[in-house]
């Protein structure tokens, strides 16, 4: 009775109770001395965001950078409140089943796109420069608290983009062509 069958489906990874629980806890809260070392780095994160946001070619006039630097605090602000917050644990299982992967624009406008794209990019160097001055890290952990950064940042990213998305007067041009494509395709 207590024998693992090769064959039943649910008996290792697939049992969401078993293995798969422990290994959502490698993505765990992120070392509270991380995040005072990231907190510690918010004018520089601050200052690379700005300039990776101005050195991506606008698309739109709401992408332009001007338009798009007013929300850098409040992103910040959201970001270290979920990576520190008690919060973060219940937000992590979602997260972790809901695939970390980008937020999707249909057409492709949204002016967050870049925006998040940029703020990832400067969190990641940050995350970068706060671990080189620990050397000591385990590396265990160093990949926990990327995990924990790239979760964090593309749920913030997916909640705005698809906000944003969701009142687009280009949305329904964009799912129009989609499926004219998807249709033309299997002709």
């Amino acid at each position: 009775m207590g024998k693992i069958r090769a064959g039943k489906r649910c008996a290792r990874f697939a049992n969401r109770r078993g293995a798969a629980g422990r290994l959502r806890r490698h993505t765990g809260l992120m070392q509270e001395s991380l995040v005072r070392a990231l907190r510690a780095q918010r004018p520089q994160i601050r200052t690379r965001w700005e300039a990776l946001l101005r050195i991506e070619r606008a698309n739109t006039p709401l992408a332009n950078p001007d338009a798009l630097v007013f929300m850098l605090d409040w992103t910040l602000d959201e970001m270290f409140t979920a990576l520190g917050g008690p919060h973060a644990r219940r937000r992590i299982p979602r997260a972790v089943e809901g695939a970390a992967g980008k937020a999707h624009c249909p057409c492709g406008r949204n002016p967050l796109l870049t925006y998040f794209a940029a703020g990832e990019q400067a969190l990641d160097e940050a995350l970068v420069l706060a671990q080189a001055d620990l050397p000591a890290l385990d590396p265990v952990v160093r990949d926990a608290a990327f995990a924990e950064l790239t979760l964090v940042v593309r749920e913030i990213s997916r909640r705005e983009i698809e906000s944003f998305c969701a009142v687009c007067q280009y949305r329904l041009g964009a799912q129009t062509t989609a499926v004219a494509g998807s249709t033309a395709a299997r002709v």
